[in-house]
Order: structure tokens, then C-alpha cells, then sequence
């Protein structure tokens, strides 16, 4: 329950430069009623690709934790001092890691206040506010908390080849949701997406405004052009050993019988398979259709079915390939889009441990 306290601070309102919570954060680009009539286009147009800056996901987790920044402020009283001043900064993710920043009073995960973090750098830049998140006292209380509550990443299991074979055998190949199912599972993890990679995709190039990228068909195979944080990037997805295990395959027969010659490429299908709609998936059709079929298959069946259903999302996808391409790790690298190799370490985790043995290596 909120105090009597909170509740008169959240009417109060606070800063006129903040925000407040259910509207959209305000951009560094002026407003069109400031300016000459005939820049009012392209004040218009910089609010624009200051939206685009960041993926639609990003910005929503930026403004709701903006949000919540603001009205933990507002519920302690401290709307009249700056924002960005260190120690109140240093005081939220305190909060956050205590569970005394939300109604709920569930301690933040140091990913989450990490997050938070960034999300308050965002807000600032918007606001034309300067905030230094390498400052002593925010990175020391981080430190602290890290140290006090830092626990190792909960990782997804990594769908193995096998794992997939037995997957895709529990998806109808006479359906259309079979067909689609089938496709964007073979697609995510041969080209090691991301479930938002594989629902973003369109047929070609330019073809819709939320698509962040599009396939290619090629004699060899499929080449994915992918946008990312960095930018562009090319993904090769080659030909299967089979038709039953093949990716272009697999599309192919996906497009054709749901018709789909322009835009997005992964559609909803309507009830009882009747057809095709021009909607686009979301990524969490991905992430229900990994754990849906592992847990159909009998994946990891000697694990109770609780810890089945929190072993498996999308990204287990993109860990099997890492974790199962018997190349060299640059290739690997290179498919997910990481900037160091340690990073594509962290994906590759084979249940078959010790595989090599370093200490009969070594002579022992």
C-alpha cells in the first residue's frame, strides 16, 4: 500500500523536464512549434531517427525503468533535488538491490539494476542532462552490490542437433503452423538468431517499416541480412545434408503453400489453418515454440517437468549452434554477431563435459 506520503508526492508532480509516468520521454530534438515553420518537417524527422536509435524492445525497458526511477523519487520526497546527482543515483540502486524500490518489494538481480543504470544514462541524454555513470561513489555502490549479491547467469539449455530432429517431429508437416514452425526453428539455429532476428525478418529489402532485415535465396543456401546495434550484418544459412534437416527447404515450402511473396516473412496463422495473415509474429511466438516442442520431444526428460519448462527459450537456439558447430570458433563468432570470442564462449555448453581431459594431459 502506498503511504499517505507517496500518494501526496505523486500528486504533486514534479520537475517540469520529467516526464511523467505514461508518457513518452521527451527527445533532444526541438519541438516543431519551435521552430521556423519550414524546419517543422525535419524536427519531425530527427524525432524519427531518434526513435530508431535504439530497437523498439530497448526503448520500452528504458522507459519503464525511467518510470520507475522517477516515482521511486517522487514516493521519498526527493523531486526538488537533481536527478542526476550521484548519491541519489547511488541511493535508487541501493533500493533496487534491497526490494525497497518497488511495491512488491522484490529485490532487482544486479542485470536488472545494471539495466536501470543504463536506462538512466538514456533518460539524461534526453533531457540534455549530464550524468557520468563511471562516478566513484555510483560504480563503488555498484561494486558493493555486485559483490553482495551477484550470483552466477542463470543460462538457457542449448537445443543440440538431436534435440532439434526430435523437435521438429512433433510439428505437423500437412499444416500451415507446421510449416512455419518448422522454418523459424531450422532458420534460428543455423543462422544462430535471435528470436527477435527470426520474427523481424521480411522477403526483401525495404519492404516494411518494423522488419530489421531480409532474406536472400541463393543456389547454396540463404543469405540473412540482419540489423543490429553495430549495424548491418550478413548471416549465411547453407543448405541442409537432407531435405528433412534443410533451412531453404524448410522455407521454401513455408512461403509457398502460405503464399508470401512480400513482407514479413513469419505470419500469424488463422484458426484451424485457414490462412495467412499480414501480421507479423512477435519474438515471444519464438520462445513458446522452443519450449513447446522441447518439452513435446522429451528433451532433457531427466529433469522434472518445472525445470524443463525454465530450461528452454529462444535463445536456446542460438546456444545450440554454438554450442554443437565442430569449426573453428571464428566462424562461430561470426554467425551471432559477437565482438569478442569470450562472449561466443559463454554460448557454448556441451552436456558432455570433459570431453578433454587436461589434467591426463598433462601427465597426471
Amino acid at each position: 500500500m502506498v503511504d499517505e506520503h507517496a500518494k501526496t508526492e505523486e500528486n504533486a508532480g514534479s520537475d517540469a523536464r520529467e516526464p511523467s509516468p505514461g508518457r513518452e520521454l521527451a527527445t533532444a530534438a526541438p519541438t516543431s512549434d519551435s521552430l521556423p515553420t519550414h524546419l517543422a518537417g525535419l524536427a519531425d524527422k530527427a524525432r524519427d531517427y531518434i526513435k530508431a536509435a535504439s530497437s523498439a524492445n530497448t526503448n520500452r525497458a528504458y522507459e519503464a525503468d525511467w518510470r520507475h526511477f522517477n516515482a521511486w523519487r517522487r514516493r521519498q520526497g526527493l523531486s526538488n533535488f537533481p536527478a542526476n546527482e550521484p548519491r541519489i543515483v547511488g541511493l535508487y540502486i541501493t533500493a533496487c538491490a534491497s526490494g525497497a524500490a518497488s511495491a512488491d518489494r522484490k529485490p532487482n538481480s544486479v542485470a536488472t539494476i545494471e539495466r536501470r543504470l543504463s536506462a538512466l544514462s538514456w533518460g539524461f541524454r534526453q533531457l540534455g542532462e549530464s550524468f557520468d555513470r563511471k562516478d566513484q561513489h555510483v560504480i563503488t555502490v555498484l561494486a558493493g552490490i555486485k559483490r553482495t549479491h551477484a550470483r552466477p547467469p542463470v543460462q538457457k539449455e542449448a537445443v543440440l542437433p538431436e534435440d532439434l530432429l526430435a523437435m521438429l517431429a512433433t510439428l505437423e508437416l500437412g499444416d500451415l503452423r507446421g510449416l512455419r514452425d518448422r522454418a523459424m526453428l531450422l532458420i534460428g539455429f543455423a543462422g544462430g538468431l535471435r528470436r527477435s532476428e527470426i520474427v523481424g525478418l521480411d522477403c526483401g529489402p525495404k519492404q516494411t517499416e518494423d522488419g530489421s532485415g531480409w532474406i536472400e535465396i541463393i543456389d547454396k543456401g540463404l543469405v540473412v541480412t540482419l540489423r543490429g546495434k553495430t549495424g548491418w550484418r550478413e548471416v549465411e544459412i547453407g543448405r541442409g545434408s537432407s531435405e528433412a534437416t534443410c533451412p531453404l527447404k524448410a522455407l521454401q515450402s513455408w512461403l509457398r503453400f502460405a503464399r508470401i511473396e512480400h513482407g514479413p516473412l513469419f505470419r500469424r496463422v488463422a484458426g484451424a489453418n485457414k490462412g495467412v495473415g499480414a501480421d507479423r509474429l512477435t519474438d515471444k511466438h519464438v520462445a513458446r515454440l522452443v519450449k513447446s516442442t522441447a518439452l513435446a520431444a522429451g528433451v532433457r526428460g531427466d529433469l522434472s517437468e518445472g525445470e524443463r519448462r525454465q530450461k528452454f527459450s529462444g535463445h536456446s537456439l542460438r546456444a545450440g549452434l554454438a554450442s554443437s558447430a565442430e569449426v573453428d570458433e571464428r566462424y562461430v563468432q561470426k554467425q551471432l554477431g559477437h565482438a569478442s570470442a569470450e562472449m561466443t564462449r559463454r554460448y557454448q555448453r556441451r552436456r558432455d563435459r570433459f570431453r578433454v581431459n587436461l589434467t591426463k594431459a598433462a601427465g597426471l
